[in-house]
């Protein structure tokens, strides 16, 4: 089993930058892949980035790419997503998730709780 709890969402104006963390316990996380998703009412939930533990393989949606930048600090078990340059339409619920299967693909089995950040134009 597979534990994540996202923290550091919040308030921030547009052009402003948040940085959020997933703290992962539970069963070592060496073949799994991380992913940050988002939601936002009324649009499907969109993977906006993700990595793997065990590599530096990394994948970005087109509407982040050059703005959020995810890395990891294996020694504390912690992904982060750094966003910067945000934008109203960043809004969203933030999760992450973990799968043992693809990168993109999935299918990711186990999930955060969610953190809203919310960007004011």
């Amino acid at each position: 089993q597979v534990h994540l709890v996202e923290s550091g969402g919040g308030l921030v104006q547009a052009g402003g930058s948040l940085r959020l963390s997933c703290a992962a316990s539970g069963r070592t996380f060496s073949d799994y892949y991380i992913g940050w998703f988002r939601r936002t009412p009324g649009k499907e939930r969109e993977l906006v980035a993700a990595t793997v533990w065990h590599a530096s393989s990394t994948y970005y949606a087109d509407s982040v790419k050059g703005r959020f930048i995810i890395s990891k600090d294996n020694a504390k078990n912690t992904v982060y997503l750094q966003m910067n340059s945000l934008k109203p339409e960043d809004t969203a619920v933030y999760y992450c998730a973990a799968t043992e299967g693809h990168l993109v693909l999935g299918p990711y089995d186990y999930w955060g709780q969610g953190t809203q950040v919310t960007v004011s134009s």
